[in-house]
Parts: C-alpha cells; sequence; structure tokens
C-alpha cells in the first residue's frame, strides 16, 4: 500500500506541484443566483441565471492544474455542444482531455440555487457521468489519484484497485463505501456533514474533514492529527470551495508536506475559492497558499 512521505515543517517549493489524475464528473452548472434559497414548495423570483463549467471531477482537475500547473482528467461528455464547450474550458484551463470520451448521453447538468451568502441548493443530472470508463486508462506508479462519488462506485472502485501508487477520494456525495475502498485509500476528504453519514470512515487510514468558519482536521484511524483554522473571507459562493480543498490538499501532501502544513495551504485555496463566483476560479502556483514560517506556531502538530 502506498504511504504518505513525511517531511518537515515546510518542502521546498519545487517539491510542491505533482500532476494529479482526476476520475470522475463534468457538468454544465445551470445557477440561479438569488436572495435567498426557496423552502419545499416555494417559487423565488428575481433570480439571476448564469451558465458555467462544473462538476466535482473538473472543478478539481482545473484547480490542480492551476495550482500545480498540469493535470489529467478521466472522464466522460456528450457528443453534444454543452460537451464541446467543457473540453475546451478543460484543455484551455491546462488539463490533459486525451482521457475523456464522447459518448451518446447527454453532458452531465448541475442544477444549482445560491442565495446572498454563498449558500446553495445542487441537484445533480449524471448524464454523460454515468458512463465514465477506465478503458484504455492506465496508471503509473507515480501517478497521484482523486476520485469523488458523482460517477459510478464501480467504477470508483475499479480506479482504486488499478492505482499503484496515492490514491484520494472525496466521498461526496456521500454513500455508503465498501470496506475494500476505504482500506485502500491513502486520503478520504468529507465535510463535517458527510463525515456524520459515513461511520465506515472512523478507523479509516487519514480523513480531512472540513468544518466551514471552523476550519479543517486530519484523523489517523480516528484520532485528530492536525488541525487548521479557517481564514475570514467574504464569502461569493462556496459551490466549488471543497473541489478546490481537496485538490490542494492532495497536491500537499502527495508532494510530502506535513498534515499540519498541507491543512494550512488547503484552507487558503479553499477560502480563496469562496471569494470568487466561479465553481472553477483562478488560482496561483499552490505555493503561494503555503503558510509563512512565522505562522509555524500556530500549525497544529501531530501529537507525539
Amino acid at each position: 500500500m502506498h504511504a504518505l512521505r513525511r517531511l518537515g515543517p515546510a518542502a521546498p517549493a519545487e517539491s510542491v506541484g505533482a500532476a494529479l489524475t482526476v476520475v470522475g464528473s463534468i457538468n454544465l452548472d445551470l445557477t440561479a443566483v438569488c436572495e435567498r434559497l426557496p423552502a419545499p414548495g416555494e417559487t423565488v423570483i428575481g433570480a439571476d441565471l448564469q451558465r458555467q463549467p462544473g462538476g466535482k471531477g473538473a472543478n478539481q482537475a482545473v484547480a490542480a492544474a492551476r495550482l500545480a500547473g498540469r493535470a489529467r482528467m478521466i472522464g466522460a461528455v456528450g457528443d453534444d455542444p454543452d460537451g464541446r464547450l467543457l473540453l475546451r474550458h478543460l484543455a484551455d484551463a491546462g488539463v490533459d482531455t486525451t482521457g475523456v470520451r464522447r459518448v451518446p448521453a447527454p453532458t452531465g447538468t448541475a442544477l444549482i440555487t445560491v442565495d446572498h451568502h454563498g449558500e446553495n441548493q445542487i441537484t445533480v443530472c449524471a448524464g454523460a457521468n454515468a458512463e465514465v470508463s477506465l478503458e484504455d486508462v492506465a496508471f503509473a506508479p507515480e501517478d497521484v489519484v482523486l476520485c469523488q462519488l458523482e460517477i459510478a462506485l464501480d467504477t470508483v472502485c475499479e480506479t482504486a484497485r488499478r492505482t499503484p501508487g496515492f490514491f484520494a477520494l472525496n466521498a461526496a456525495p456521500a454513500r455508503s463505501l465498501p470496506a475494500e475502498l476505504v482500506e485502500r485509500c491513502d486520503l478520504v476528504v468529507v465535510n463535517e456533514t458527510e463525515y456524520a453519514c459515513l461511520p465506515e470512515l472512523a478507523d479509516a487510514k487519514l480523513v480531512a474533514v472540513t468544518y466551514g468558519a471552523r476550519g479543517s482536521a486530519l484523523y489517523a484511524h480516528g484520532r485528530q492529527v492536525a488541525a487548521a483554522p479557517a481564514q475570514e473571507v467574504a464569502v461569493v459562493s462556496t459551490v466549488g470551495a471543497g473541489d478546490a480543498f481537496c485538490a490542494a490538499l492532495v497536491l500537499a501532501l502527495a508532494a510530502g508536506l506535513d498534515h499540519g502544513t498541507a491543512l494550512r495551504a488547503a484552507n487558503a485555496v479553499g477560502a480563496h475559492a469562496v471569494g470568487d463566483a466561479s465553481s472553477q476560479p483562478e488560482f496561483s502556483p499552490l505555493e503561494h497558499y503555503l503558510p509563512s514560517p512565522a505562522d509555524g506556531d500556530a500549525l497544529s502538530a501531530d501529537p507525539s
């Protein structure tokens, strides 16, 4: 089983930037921005409609490409105008799209409502994402691979089995996970609601849990080994923030940063994301988000 490399308080900047392979969803986001979210059965008027590239997998791949300079996407889009648009956007962001299939199904679509606090409601129509395949896909020992749960669970499990190197799972949307998959994960990333829904993660190797304004923490076999505070920012949208956090944390840990430093960097990337209306914001290189040496005393180190 691939193990995390552990370095000192901070790795040299040049070690941060391992390419990330993302196996996951690609969606067109149809977003209604309104004053408040509707209650069940209620109609809210006065919303502003936006069309943006999205999907948890694509969001993570774009974030990785912008943070690390390169990323690879394994997924599927429809052979339709939306699919072609999303492929162009991925390529323009620096993502290798040779592993994205065009299939005879509608491109995946997410229906999103965002209120003036940045809170959201999301409904996903899988479309082509239901046909993501690993046919003709190979993983090298040095590959860092990240999955989510907006594609078929069988495909996620197959990816985990075929990945010889670092394998991470963003277990969202939450669903029951087979023991084989949990055991294989070098890292699982969830928010606090998902963590509460997944008791099978209680003894997982390494789990990152995000707590919104209360920051994030890492748990090894159920024991907290690091925590980091959230950065105070004006929230515009939280839609892509978790995906940006995932990409940053996986890149940081795979590059050998210690737990506390990696969490701080991921929190900083997530804070950048919530201040942007897009689910795929522009980012600086990951080194830009690393805590300075002066912040070292504030990091939560692994207990001895």
